[in-house]
């Protein structure tokens, strides 16, 4: 299997989009809505996009497997930010120029401090030693998650640093409509973005776990094909996500042969999500995380917890259940 790309980086939308001044779908907090116009975006269309493997683009926060201390470690999505006063000049610029080109960024002083630790996402452009923000007015970055760290919680609970190994949910090499949930070697995840998915993370959409048993795990991008995707078209696209059982997605990722990513979400169609069951949640998992139990340090934990459950088999993802 060739290597997908990783995510680094906002990935443009398939059509051209445009925006308009109505409420977000997406976010409650902002007063516009970016759309998607009938045209296909020409990025998509130099990149070959028919020839392209379709993937569930899935709903949680960005990760990223690289080393920190010599040792393979999960690191968590963190931008950094304008200030106040900058995000206030940068929104003016945009809204007399209706355009962010041409706006001049001071990083040392516009932007939110981030921890000593932070790195910026690879293809982050530089200038005079400096990394440049994008046109959203983010530099895309990275910090690693460190087991004390409370607000990167959910993160912890699908590592352990001592058995260098993640919670990975992935495909069945045994069975292609079934999914399993294995503690992988984080060496087999460097250089890989990964999403996590779960009880707390964005409203939990595929109905994992509960409050007194969350549940929570790594999926690496591109792992969940889309067998039967349908064209690159738009009214296609939008009867494929309304009537189509695999349509239950929150969108499709394209990893295009030369490496480019182009995506579609519901929302960039006019789209509701969540919209009732998905297809991810839907599927049967098995659990993979062997070993004895009393390898794992911590008899609360999900590692434990799982291991304990080794080789059972759930009629559907959001149906794991297990003894806390």
């Amino acid at each position: 299997m060739r290597r997908l790309g990783s995510v680094q980086q906002k990935i443009p939308c398939v059509f051209l989009t445009e925006v308009k001044e109505e409420q977000s779908r997406k976010r409650d907090c902002q007063q516009f809505q970016v759309v998607a116009t009938e045209n296909v975006n020409p990025a998509a269309l130099e990149a070959n996009i028919d020839c392209a493997l379709a993937t569930e683009k899935l709903d949680g926060t960005c990760c990223y497997v690289t080393l920190y201390k010599g040792q393979p470690y999960l690191w968590a999505r963190l931008d950094r930010k304008p200030n106040k006063q900058a995000e206030k000049r940068f929104k003016k610029y945009q809204y007399s120029h209706r355009s962010c080109k041409g706006f001049t960024w001071n990083v040392e002083e516009d932007f939110k401090t981030v921890p000593e630790t932070w790195i910026p996402a690879h293809r982050v452009k530089h200038h005079n030693g400096q990394p440049v923000p994008d046109e959203h007015g983010h530099i895309p970055g990275w910090v690693p998650v460190e087991m004390d760290n409370k607000q990167y919680c959910w993160h912890s609970s699908v590592v352990d640093y001592e058995i260098s190994a993640a919670l990975v949910l992935r495909p069945s090499a045994d069975d292609e409509g079934m999914l399993e949930i294995a503690a992988v070697p984080l060496a087999e995840l460097l250089e890989q973005t990964l999403e996590l998915i779960g009880t707390n993370v964005n409203g939990n959409p595929y109905g994992l776990g509960c409050k007194k048993q969350p549940v929570h795990c790594l999926v690496s991008h591109g792992s969940i094909r889309i067998r039967n995707p349908p064209p690159v078209d738009f009214q296609q696209l939008c009867s494929w996500f309304q009537e189509s059982p695999e349509g239950r997605v929150e969108g499709i990722v394209w990893h295009c042969n030369d490496g480019t990513l182009i995506k579609v979400h519901r929302h960039h169609l006019g789209l509701r999500w969540p919209d009732g069951e998905t297809c991810l949640g839907n599927k049967p998992v098995v659990l993979h995380v062997d070993g004895m139990v009393d390898e794992y340090n911590n008899s609360k934990d999900l590692f434990t917890s799982f291991s304990r459950l080794n080789g059972h088999c759930f009629n559907q993802l959001q149906e794991i259940q297990y003894d806390p």
